[in-house]
């Protein structure tokens, strides 16, 4: 499908990765995997032919079909979010055009015996048949289904797309690249802007997909659930193995310790060897023995252990001034989003040096939150910041607020003030920004290396509350780590949003659940919290609300004698719509056929295109009253 051959890039004379070769087949569901910057979405890029390598080739099969995901989105304002997701289907909207046309023509004219009427004939029987062919009469439904899949409402499908954060426009892309039926999907980074439930949809979907897929992603958990290969870039080099992440990492330490123990076997031949040669060089009559075993030593293939790339970023957030014993204190706030209301009033006390968690499905209100506290947003009700309170902020799209137009080291230059600007480049460099890279432009930096200088840029102001939310979005595993540490070590108040258990595991001290526009607080690390819920993950938590809130609803509704009179009739119109929709299917289709199969004699009958059109209203008409009737049994139920 894909033979990735000799392929080398380079970036300011250093070697990003030097002639990797791979092949993509049919069914292969890659995970790749690196270090931030160790070039996975460059890959993507060149996969997707979004640029070209400095060596090497990509050859694909013909017609190869190929989807990018990208971490970059350029929506055209004033389309719907449906209008946004229907572009996957450029020729079918494009046929729906020259039939709307064509239609309005023959509507128009009257000429039916010309030549000119029967070619608009001839092209409305081909455009149908093809617009048939691509699923024409179906994709509004796929595209519904997707978009609910990936956590939009149905009263979202016909609001402005600039309307959603970035975060929502990222599914609607990712909603286009699944009805795109593509041979090939490319993601880099999908699961970053998704809640649980939505993961999971989103991993369900690739593993039933025919697709072969690459993604690239730092959600071990993901990639566990949805790889079968892994492949890993690691100081310029590949490392190919048919197994998911974990079992890659198990595979892979295995074979660098079998390495380690050959090279050292190997090693010991050699200083066996060296010694002979020393000794046979003494005497003339072993001479040609030992330039023999010179040549031997000259020609043999040293054993090399895979390289790992342990270099990680020093992290250390400093404290400016001790505050007041209350760092936050909130009572009765509530805050609207137009008719829909994310925090209903709420209260809240958070004391100096207590480490927080905000954990909860996405929308409840827990980024709303951290950004009241920060003061980006306003709100109702009251919050009051204790005394010398001073917050630093990590958002969750931390790293659009960067300009791409600058350099590393002018960023950080520009944040800095007159007493640690001179601390700019070894503040870089602890981030593992160092040398010629802090000339690097932002907008070329990685997702995860974006993530780290935004990380150096908050050192550069004075804070004694840290706010993160999601910090870990884009980090590589290792990065993660030393974040971890980081925050443990940290001697101020700490609030994190996160969905990451392994993240939060000994990191906080309580947690506050956000659900249904209310708070819930657990006085205990984020173990006794899952304890408390009485399941082992959050993805439980996110699965199991939605059934329980079902479940409890069912009980409580009881149907009235004149409701259960409506139903009974609702449910004999809906039998006798489909009835009929079932028959005018059956119809359409047969003169379809007809028309495909002797095209002449079908359009000659009286009143053909006439009767044609009527049926196609009547069916639209039924499937209008049928979606009506559905709605008000729904409601009634």
């Amino acid at each position: 499908m894909l033979n990735i051959h000799n392929l080398s890039v380079s970036f300011g004379g250093e070697y990003l990765f030097e002639e990797i070769s791979f092949r993509l087949n049919p069914g292969d569901r890659v995970g790749l995997i690196g270090k931030n910057g160790a070039g996975k979405s460059t890959l993507l890029k060149l996969l997707s032919k979004d640029m070209q390598p400095d060596t090497g080739v990509i050859a694909s099969d013909k017609e190869v079909r190929i989807g990018f995901l990208r971490q970059d989105l350029d929506f055209e304002q004033g389309r719907t979010v449906l209008e946004e997701a229907y572009q996957a289907f450029e020729e079918i909207k494009s046929l729906e055009l020259q039939l709307d046309g064509i239609n309005h023509q023959l509507a128009e004219r009257t000429d039916y015996e010309s030549d000119g009427y029967t070619k608009l004939i001839e092209d409305l029987s081909d455009i149908t048949h093809r617009y048939e062919i691509l699923g024409g009469y179906n994709y509004q439904g796929e595209t519904e289904k997707i978009l609910l899949g990936l956590g939009f409402k149905r009263e979202d499908f016909d609001k402005h797309t600039d309307t959603f954060s970035g975060g929502w426009r990222m599914r609607i892309e990712l909603a286009k690249l699944l009805l795109q039926s593509n041979d090939v999907l490319l993601l880099d980074e999908p699961t970053n802007h998704l809640d649980i439930e939505s993961i999971i949809w989103l991993e369900n979907f690739l593993k039933g997909s025919n697709s072969a897929v690459a993604i690239v992603s730092h959600d071990k958990m993901f990639l566990d659930n949805v790889t079968n290969r892994t492949i890993e870039i690691s100081l310029g080099r590949i490392y190919d193995y048919n197994k998911p992440y974990s079992e890659f990492l198990v595979l892979r330490k295995e074979i660098q310790e079998q390495q380690l123990n050959a090279q050292k076997n190997q090693e010991k031949q050699i200083q066996q060897t060296e010694k002979l040669i020393e000794k046979f060089r003494a005497k003339a009559s072993k001479a040609s023995m030992a330039q023999s075993l010179i040549k031997k030593l000259d020609k043999l293939d040293r054993i090399e252990v895979d390289g790992d790339d342990n270099s990680v970023m020093t992290l250390r957030f400093p404290v400016s001034v001790t505050p007041g014993k209350i760092v936050v204190e909130i009572e009765d706030l509530s805050k609207h989003y137009g008719e829909k209301e994310v925090l209903n009033n709420i209260d809240l006390l958070i004391e100096r040096d207590i480490k927080t968690a905000f954990v909860g499905q996405n929308g409840q209100g827990k980024s709303t939150l951290a950004k009241i506290m920060v003061g980006e947003l306003e709100h109702q009700g009251k919050l009051k910041l204790g005394h010398n309170v001073e917050i630093g902020y990590f958002a969750q799209n931390q790293a659009e607020y960067l300009d791409g137009n600058k350099t590393i080291l002018d960023t950080m230059i520009d944040a800095a003030n007159e007493k640690n600007r001179s601390k700019v480049r070894d503040i870089l460099g602890s981030f593992l920004f160092r040398g010629d890279e802090v000339d690097k432009y932002v907008k070329v930096l990685s997702g995860g290396e974006r993530n780290r200088l935004a990380l150096a840029k908050m050192l550069l102001q004075p804070f004694n509350v840290l706010v993160m939310d999601e910090p870990t979005n884009h980090l590589d595993i290792k990065s993660k780590n030393v974040l971890k540490q980081a925050l443990q070590n940290f001697e101020g108040t700490l609030i994190l949003v996160s969905h990451d258990r392994d993240f939060l595991q000994g990191l906080t001290s309580n947690v506050y659940e956000f659900k249904d526009g209310k708070i819930k607080e657990y006085l205990g690390d984020i173990d006794f919290y899952l304890e408390q819920r009485k399941v082992e993950d959050f993805r439980e938590i996110e699965k199991k609300q939605p059934v329980k809130t079902q479940k409890a609803k069912k009980p409580k509704k009881e149907i009235s004698y004149e409701d259960q009179k409506k139903l009974k009739s609702l449910n004999n119109k809906l039998s006798s719509i489909e009835s009929d929709i079932s028959q005018l299917e059956k119809e359409i289709e047969t003169i379809d056929a007809d028309l495909v199969s002797d095209y002449d004699t079908t359009i000659a009958k009286p009143n053909f295109f006439e009767s044609y059109e009527k049926k196609k209203h009547s069916l639209k008409k039924y499937m209008q009253d049928w979606e009506d009737l559905t709605l008000k049994l729904e409601s009634l139920q």
